[in-house]
């Protein structure tokens, strides 16, 4: 199978936020779009892996934030390549909270979404969410970023020395390490979950 075909699919970049009564987490997804409309039913899908994802399975609601082109990589990276199972995502930063109370950005986010979900379907890796939308708001009015724009004006470049041998590759967004001279084809990053092409050669010195 040819997984770059995949890449034509199109996806945006959001902030998923949940909260529980004993914690309040987000996470960076790419996947979420509209399904329905009459009741209006959006589809969200998130790492089983995340802490997320165990918040939404127990609380039932969710933020979801439309982040804007402007909406800075390092802002992304505090989200989306650290768990909350280690650091408080939301402490000192600025945000509001919605009617139940689940935090987000107001900051470099086109709308957010509040939503309560309605079924859910665990497909191996990913959990698919679909939620009935209960609110919506538009906030800077700014366009929205595609996964395809962040691919290609967001995310640092890798750096490459064809001269020198290749002992490691290093992730470009979380910085795992990989030793090894040659990276599979199907690998992807255990910290992330970003697959072989989001990795950068680490030369010998």
């Amino acid at each position: 199978m040819d997984k770059k075909a995949l890449y034509s699919l199109s996806y945006g970049v959001f902030l998923l936020s949940v909260k529980t009564k004993e914690k309040e987490n987000a996470c960076i997804t790419n996947v979420g779009v509209q399904v329905a409309s009459d009741p209006t039913r959006i589809a969200i899908s998130v790492l089983n892996t995340n802490l997320t994802c165990e918040l939404l399975k127990q609380s039932g609601v969710f933020v979801l934030s439309a982040l804007d082109k402007t909406f800075p990589f390092e802002t992304i990276k505090h989200f989306g390549m650290q768990s909350g199972r280690d650091v408080e995502k939301f402490k000192g930063l600025n945000f509001q909270r919605d009617s139940n109370d689940i935090p987000y950005l107001t900051e470099h986010v086109s709308a957010i979404i509040s939503a309560r979900v309605v079924k859910q379907e665990d497909l191996g890796t990913h959990t698919l969410f679909i939620a009935e939308v209960t609110d919506a708001v538009s906030l800077t009015g700014a366009e929205p970023m595609t996964y395809a724009y962040y691919q290609a004006e967001v995310k640092p470049k890798k750096q490459t020395n064809s001269a020198k041998k290749i002992i490691g590759w290093r992730c470009v967004i979380c910085q795992y390490v990989y030793e090894g001279e040659t990276l599979p084809d199907d690998y992807t990053c255990p910290l992330c979950g970003h697959p072989k092409e989001d990795f950068e050669p680490i030369y010998e010195s």
